[in-house]
């Protein structure tokens, strides 16, 4: 049984004119907070405003590369090969890291968002290619990688520290990856659903995926989307569920 976890939600997300998600009232909630960094969505000023509040609730600052598509929220595949990727990786980080270090704060992990993220679930290449980016800005980063996928063998042979990541308001695929998003049973909508899933993760090790079958995985940072309606419901009802179960949210 897991007896601690991290508890982290993607947040940053709006830019300009756009808003996006309900990033101060879920603050309180969590212990990590994933920031866009510009590319699938995010800009200068909401960074800067996002880490700002971020520090104020003592969340643990990472940086959230993703695709440059700002019209599709970095969520569409793209033909991006493994040096591009390590490239706009870099480039994304290290700009989070700036707005972090001039408010005196430094940047504690890395989380690969949307397509970005699920490419590299299933290609070799492109997570190694993330791993040697992450690795090249800041060993000491923290890596956060889909439970039991090739990115957790990429990181670790790169000589980052992990963080296993398992979803409470997704649900899974047989062969252990996230359904896709474009399938109409991608996201889990009811809170009790989602706190089942939650506890059965953290307590027993697996996952039921949609055909029934369990898949073995190891918790270490639990993910819930800011994006979604009910974030800030799903937020403090997951955090009351876990600790009511004995587990630390840290």
């Amino acid at each position: 049984m897991t007896l601690n976890i991290d508890l982290n939600c993607d947040m940053g997300e709006s830019f300009g004119a756009w808003k996006m998600g309900q990033d101060e009232q879920i603050l309180p909630y969590v212990s990590s907070a994933n920031i866009a960094c510009g590319y699938h969505a995010g800009d200068a000023s909401v960074m800067r405003h996002t880490v700002a509040q971020a520090i104020k609730h003592g969340v643990k600052l990472g940086a959230h590369p993703g695709l440059p598509d700002l019209v599709g929220f970095g969520r569409r595949n793209m033909a991006i090969s493994p040096e591009n990727a390590y490239d706009i990786t870099v480039v994304q980080i290290g700009a989070l890291a700036a707005v972090a270090t001039s408010q005196g704060a430094r940047l504690h992990h890395v989380k690969a968002h949307g397509a970005l993220y699920s490419m590299a679930v299933k290609d070799v290449a492109l997570a190694k290619a993330l791993a040697q980016a992450v690795y090249d800005v800041d060993p000491s980063l923290v890596t956060f990688v889909l439970a039991g996928s090739c990115m957790v063998e990429a990181a670790q042979h790169c000589g980052l520290t992990i963080k296993q990541e398992v979803f409470g308001d997704r649900t899974y695929q047989p062969d252990g990856s996230l359904t896709p998003r474009s399938e109409h049973n991608a996201m889990i909508t009811d809170v009790d659903q989602s706190i089942t899933q939650v506890l059965q993760m953290t307590q027993k090790g697996f996952v039921t995926a949609v055909d029934g079958s369990h898949v073995a995985l190891k918790a270490e940072t639990l993910c819930i989307h800011g994006d979604q309606p009910n974030a800030v419901i799903f937020a403090k009802a997951i955090k009351a569920a876990l600790e009511g179960a004995g587990i630390t949210i840290t």
